[in-house]
């Protein structure tokens, strides 16, 4: 008996140390992977994956192009595809920018009222705040299953859209879920239309996760919501240019060349009220600002600056 006691011990000693095993196995196996999508502009396109899982994603947008972009996601409404973009969104607008940059504001806003009534259907679910030529920027959102069309809607030398000379491009979001967690902040943003931009936490240099909530969202005199872009300025850099720039209402507003002395980082493109997004940044030394891309950021409380020393 005494013989066969310590063997018996060794066994079942064995047999514990297997199953916990397993259950350490099991346990990584059930933990998702951060869903990453990576994008690349060279110029006036979006290279991507042309279907998604629904839920967290984190999007990884390479500008590799000469110009500022970003990525705004549209959820369509159901029956509408990047078909009826380019018959029933892109001519109204186009119209209605052409007029702008003639100084012909009136006839501008009756162009942009040629737009499908389908249209007030359609739902921002957020993408990267507006980003550098040659900068990358990382941001993480939440996609309901459907189509959307991915775009960016910034203006060339001569006024004429982004999405005029093909950034915009159709996703399917399937009903699979990524099952990923949120990334965990580093830092809280609050933006509403009442208060506007507030930052929640101290902000410090090096590598930082912010979150942004958006409280609620409206529509503004541009026809479109608040967001969030991060913007690191030079000392001498004109405030007042980049607030008059941020409006793609004015002829000189949202247009290449961007204002001098700023540079885009990203951030947290529209969302719905209640959303949520996530966008990371490597922090150095120097001059920043959170400011939404609207008519007058400054008289809205849509401006948040702060230096890293």
């Amino acid at each position: 008996m005494n013989s066969i006691y310590p063997f018996v011990v060794i066994l079942l000693l064995t047999a514990c140390k297997t199953d916990e095993k397993k259950e350490a196995v099991t346990e990584a196996s059930e933990t998702p992977k951060p869903s990453i999508v990576e994008v690349k502009t060279q110029s006036m396109e979006f290279f991507s994956p042309d279907t998604l899982k629904s839920g967290w994603n984190t999007f990884v947008y390479e500008n590799e192009s000469s110009e500022v972009h970003f990525i705004l996601m549209d959820l369509y409404p159901e029956g509408k595809t990047a078909a009826d973009t380019k018959t029933d969104i892109l001519p109204p607008f186009e119209e209605g920018m052409k007029l702008i940059m003639e100084g012909d504001i009136d006839n501008a806003i009756v162009a942009f009222g040629k737009l499908p009534p389908w249209f007030q259907e359609v739902k921002y679910m957020g993408g990267t705040g507006i980003i550098s030529p040659k900068h990358i920027a990382t941001s993480t959102i939440y996609l309901e299953p459907g189509l959307y069309i991915m775009e960016c809607y910034v203006k060339m030398a001569d006024g004429t859209w982004h999405t005029s000379h093909g950034m915009f491009k159709e996703i399917i979001v399937t009903r699979e879920s990524t099952k990923m967690e949120p990334p965990k902040p580093t830092i809280k943003i609050e933006i509403s239309s009442t208060e506007g931009i507030v930052v929640k936490d101290t902000i410090e240099g090096g590598k930082q996760t912010l979150e942004v909530l958006f409280k609620d969202q409206t529509v503004y005199e541009h026809f479109l919501g608040h967001d969030v872009n991060l913007v690191k300025y030079n000392d001498d850099a004109s405030l007042d240019s980049l607030v008059h720039w941020m409006n793609w209402m004015n002829p000189d507003g949202l247009i290449t060349p961007s204002p001098n002395g700023f540079t885009f980082l990203g951030g947290i493109n529209n969302l719905p009220t209640l959303g949520k997004g996530y966008f990371e940044v490597n922090l150095t030394k120097g001059n920043y600002m959170l400011i939404s891309e609207v008519p007058l950021a400054d008289k809205k409380q849509l401006i948040q600056k702060f230096t890293i020393n």
